[in-house]
């Protein structure tokens, strides 16, 4: 009969087994360190009910603007979509130009034909907008304000003492 061996399983490891035939196997390990390790460099971490948000290597100098993104991700997605509806493209001059495009887009429904599709840069800046005015509703939280003033006022003690 072949010995075995076993091995003490580290605290931090889980080994997953499959039955082949009358036997055990190992198919796969776990290990928990391994999964929460990150490489070198500087990295923002968002936990959020239903799981995480990492974001790898960023400037540290950007992390307060992703991490305002992640808050206002719904209102830039759905700016994000309303400016990139389909338009003509040029604004119907006439009021029966602008009854035959509404007749149109009511025919046509969500496969409206494109005529005309905005620029990335509009789609972006509507993006940017949306996030601009979740901020500002952020802005109207009492510790949300005292934390800009803060920063605010150590960024023009940073501009003063560059400036000597």
């Amino acid at each position: 009969m072949p010995t075995t061996t076993i091995k003490p399983t580290p605290p931090n490891r889980e080994i997953f087994y499959r039955k082949v035939g009358n036997r055990y196997k190992p198919v796969s390990e776990y290990d928990s360190q391994l999964c929460d390790a990150f490489p070198k460099g500087d990295h923002l971490v968002q936990c959020y009910p239903g799981g995480t948000l990492r974001r790898f290597n960023i400037n540290p100098k950007l992390a307060p603007m992703i991490a305002a993104g992640r808050f206002a991700d719904e209102a830039m997605s759905a700016a994000i979509v309303k400016a990139s509806e389909m338009r003509p493209q040029r604004m119907p001059l006439t009021e029966g130009q602008r009854q035959a495009w509404k007749k149109l887009a009511k025919e046509f429904g969500d496969e409206l034909a494109s005529i005309a599709i905005p620029s990335a840069r509009e789609i972006a800046e509507a993006g940017v907008n949306a996030m601009v005015q979740e901020a500002e509703k952020l802005m109207e939280h009492p510790m949300v304000q005292e934390a800009y003033n803060e920063f605010m006022a150590t960024c023009k003690l940073v501009m003063d003492q560059k400036k000597s």
